[in-house]
Parts: structure tokens; C-alpha cells; sequence
């Protein structure tokens, strides 16, 4: 009996030994483990960094692990693309990207650094927008046809500012001077955050700026707002006229932003994460914050950025070709 009770006993210890490598492959499957982080391609302050702290912020709640917004700014948001590209595609690093890198900066750039499609995983659209031409208050017009003709009559003497070759603010007045037959010098900065703050120290004239930077400077008067580009008026600004409205011809391209992984993100991850922003975007505080910046809020399937990648990149080519726009 005690040689049989040896046996068993023996057989038991086995039996859990064989059983411990298993568990810790379990344990190490469930996820998230660690903290999640967020890229943000530009710096602190413009739309996508406010955008990537706020959906931050609730998919820290959703997830119960931290997402760190991760700021790597450059090149149009190009950097920070090709940085998130690059990384393990273990599923605790995701970047906030948008249509400015996605589709327009193929046409700008001779080298990216990351294929728009092939390097990523697309998990869902989380928001779209327009611009807002903004003046300094020195500029004597309000109006977008005052502002037409004082630069008409005044070629290269007026300038406006961007958050970079590439950006929708850059591209915004390229398109807009062509539309509008005037000549003015672009002045790009490293974000767009940081050209409406020289545009309120009077360093530059006008902006046609994201939202998110723009609207704290409205409201405080500190600049002045003469129209919005989206196809209607912004809820954030109802009184402000759109491009059209002004008799500018010819449609400004809208940005939209989306979260994307690194291509060979496992499918559950980009699901979950995909499920998590489709509630959180239905939040009533996540609405209310996104169009304090002019932003709408969207969810949508990984399926879709693929396919507004595909069918916007040689669209917006023909647009910044009319416009004279060549990469470099």
C-alpha cells in the first residue's frame, strides 16, 4: 500500500510539473498585460495630440491598463507613422494617424518611411473635420472675398502657417490659393498648435487651422475667424460662413483620423480595441469634447480606412497637382 501511495503521489507531482509551463503560456496569452501606448505624430498641443489623449483617457477605462500618449513629431507626421510601423506587433502599441499621412503625404514626400497600407493594421476611423481660416487681428479683413482682394493686390505679402509641408493646414492654403487666384508664402512649423501661437503673437497673418488649437483663440478673441472649409458650417462656430458660402470654388480636402497598429497586430487585439472605440465614441462626454473642436466622432470597421486610403490617395493627387503642389 505505502509503495502504491508512493506512485500516486509521484504521478500528481508530475502531473502539476507538466501543468505549470502550460498555465504560464495562458497567463502570458491574456491581454492587456502592461500598459498600452499611443503615438501621436505631431506635438503636444495641436489635434492630434488632443484627439490621442482624450480617446487615450477612455480606452485606459475601457481596457484597464494605462495607454501613454507618446509624442514624435516630424516631416508631416511621417515620423512618428514610421516609428509606430516599426514597432513589435505585440498589440500594446498603437498610433493615431490620419488622412494627412495616410493619403496626402504619398503625394508630397519622395520617401515616407512606412507603406500607408502594407505596414499597418487598421482598427477604426475615430473622427473627421474641416479647417478654419483664421486672421490675425492686424489683418484689416473679414471676410474671405476682403482677404481675396487685399492679397490679390498685394502678391506674396501676406503669409500663412502650418503645422508642416503635408498638413491639412498646408495643404488647406495651397488649395485655397489656388482657388482663390492669390499668391501668399506658406511658413510651416513642427505643429500646428505651434503656428496659431505665432499667428496670435502677430509673427504670421493667417492660418487655416485644425479646430483643436484654433477655437480657444477664437473664443478669446485673440484671432479672428472668417470661414470654416467643411461642406456646413461648423457647430462650434454657426455664425462663421463656409468656403463655398464665401465664393471660393472648389473643395478643400477634410481630414479624418484613425487608429492604427502595426502590421501582425493579433485580430483579437484590433477587435477589442475596435470595440472598445465604437462605445466610446458614443459617450456623451467624448461628443461633447469633440465638438468643442470642431471634430466629428467616428467608429468604423478596420475595412473602411483601407478603403478611403485606396480611393482618396489618387483623388487628392489631382487635387494638389491643379494646385501645383510636387513632392519633394
Amino acid at each position: 500500500m505505502a509503495a502504491v501511495h508512493r506512485i500516486t503521489v509521484a504521478c500528481h507531482v508530475v502531473a502539476l510539473w507538466a501543468a505549470l509551463p502550460i498555465a504560464g503560456a495562458q497567463a502570458q496569452d491574456i491581454w492587456p498585460s502592461k500598459p498600452l501606448r499611443m503615438i501621436a505624430p505631431f506635438p503636444p498641443g495641436g489635434t492630434t495630440d488632443v484627439l490621442s489623449r482624450i480617446v487615450a483617457q477612455r480606452l485606459s477605462d475601457t481596457l484597464g491598463r494605462q495607454v501613454v500618449v507618446e509624442n514624435r513629431p516630424g516631416a508631416g507626421g511621417n515620423i512618428g507613422n514610421e516609428f509606430a510601423a516599426k514597432q513589435a506587433p505585440d498589440g500594446y502599441s498603437i498610433v493615431m494617424s490620419s488622412s494627412a499621412q495616410l493619403v496626402t503625404n504619398p503625394h508630397l514626400y519622395k520617401r515616407l518611411g512606412f507603406d500607408p497600407i502594407n505596414d499597418f493594421a487598421p482598427i477604426s476611423l475615430v473622427g473627421t473635420s474641416g479647417q478654419v481660416l483664421v486672421v490675425h487681428p492686424s489683418v484689416p479683413v473679414k471676410t474671405v472675398q476682403q482677404l481675396v482682394e487685399l492679397a490679390k493686390a498685394k502678391p506674396n505679402r501676406f503669409n500663412f502657417g502650418s503645422g508642416g509641408r503635408g498638413t491639412p493646414a498646408h495643404v488647406a492654403g495651397e488649395v485655397f490659393q489656388f482657388a482663390a487666384g492669390t499668391k501668399m508664402v506658406h511658413v510651416p512649423y513642427k505643429g500646428g498648435g505651434l503656428a496659431v501661437l505665432d499667428l496670435v503673437a502677430g509673427q504670421i497673418d493667417l492660418v487655416l487651422a485644425d479646430m483643436a488649437p484654433a477655437m480657444p483663440q477664437i473664443k478669446a478673441g485673440k484671432l479672428r475667424a472668417i470661414a470654416v472649409t467643411s461642406e456646413q458650417r461648423s457647430s462650434a462656430l454657426p455664425g462663421v460662413p463656409t468656403m463655398a458660402e464665401s465664393g471660393i470654388k472648389g473643395t478643400i480636402p477634410q481630414v479624418w483620423w484613425a487608429l492604427l497598429a502595426p502590421r501582425g497586430t493579433p485580430p483579437a487585439v484590433v477587435s477589442r480595441i475596435n470595440s472598445d472605440i465604437a462605445q466610446i465614441m458614443k459617450g456623451a462626454d467624448v461628443i461633447e469634447r469633440f465638438a468643442d473642436l470642431g471634430v466629428t466622432p467616428l467608429h468604423s470597421t478596420p475595412e473602411r480606412i483601407t478603403e478611403l486610403i485606396r480611393v482618396e490617395t489618387p483623388a487628392i493627387g489631382k487635387v494638389l497637382k491643379a494646385a501645383g503642389i510636387e513632392p519633394e
